[in-house]
């Protein structure tokens, strides 16, 4: 159902589910038609290739944002492309997780009490397909929803204009900080850590979950995660910011 006139809204498939997602018109006319032409230009100067990178925290709709600009680019006979992509692949494999442990905040916990934090990614795996796919039509990894594990070698990476979403993309951390050098453009997507915490625990609850025990797992994991991306990542090209009725508005 429609929010009101001046919505638009699109049913996409994300990590293979339908999602219905709404956005003003005026902010895909405004924001994502110019911001997508601003790529298109990247890569035509350029004349190769281009990965772009869209970080974001836990719960401000990434996933459904790349998708939907992928698919936006489908529809204009003035754009390019756009292949979206996403870093959930190289989270480490649930079988690794299950048995080893991470240290985070100098503690060292269980990898499955913090599965999603940076320590649960191969990030060595993700550097060596980055190496790779600005030459080669590689196949990229995805995360199965269903399975809660990594399937890989799924997806064909084909189209000249690559956008990988991810919450750390732009992280400052050793090691993470390196990725920045390899993307050609960079975007971020911010709101209010009280906003996100309400999203998150409610997505929870969507899974099955109580109340309480939402609130317990965003204290444990997920409210770190946006703390962390948040407030730890390296600035980006463009910054769009997260409305409360879960629209956006540009920043820079």
């Amino acid at each position: 159902m429609m929010k009101n006139k001046g919505w638009r809204k699109e049913i996409l498939t994300v990590n293979g589910f339908e999602v219905a997602a709404e956005y003003r018109e005026s902010t895909t006319e405004e924001i994502f038609v110019p911001l997508l032409r601003k790529i298109d230009g990247i890569q035509k100067a350029k004349g190769r290739r281009i990965l772009v990178f869209l970080a974001a925290p836990p719960a401000v709709g990434k996933s459904t944002l790349a998708e939907y600009l992928q698919v936006l680019s489908k529809r204009r006979m003035d754009l390019q492309e756009v292949q979206a992509l996403g870093l959930d692949g190289f989270h480490y494999h649930s079988d690794y997780i299950a048995a080893h442990e991470a240290v985070v905040d100098g503690a060292v916990v269980p990898m499955k009490a913090v599965k999603g934090c940076p320590e649960t990614f191969d990030l060595e795996k993700l550097k060596k397909k980055l190496d790779c796919i600005f030459t080669e039509n590689i196949l990229w990894p995805v995360y199965d929803r269903k399975l809660h594990d990594v399937v890989e070698d799924v997806v064909r990476v084909e189209k000249n204009i690559i956008l990988l979403e991810g919450n750390w993309l732009l992280l400052k951390d050793e090691g993470w900080r390196d990725l920045k050098e390899k993307c050609d453009f960079s975007i971020m997507i911010t709101a209010g850590e009280e906003q996100l915490k309400e999203r998150l625990i409610l997505r929870k609850m969507r899974g099955g979950a109580g109340r309480e025990e939402a609130e317990q797992f965003y204290k444990q994991s997920d409210s770190r995660n946006v703390t962390r991306v948040l407030r730890h990542s390296q600035s980006a090209d463009f910054t769009i910011k997260m409305r409360e009725d879960n629209d956006y508005e540009k920043e820079n």
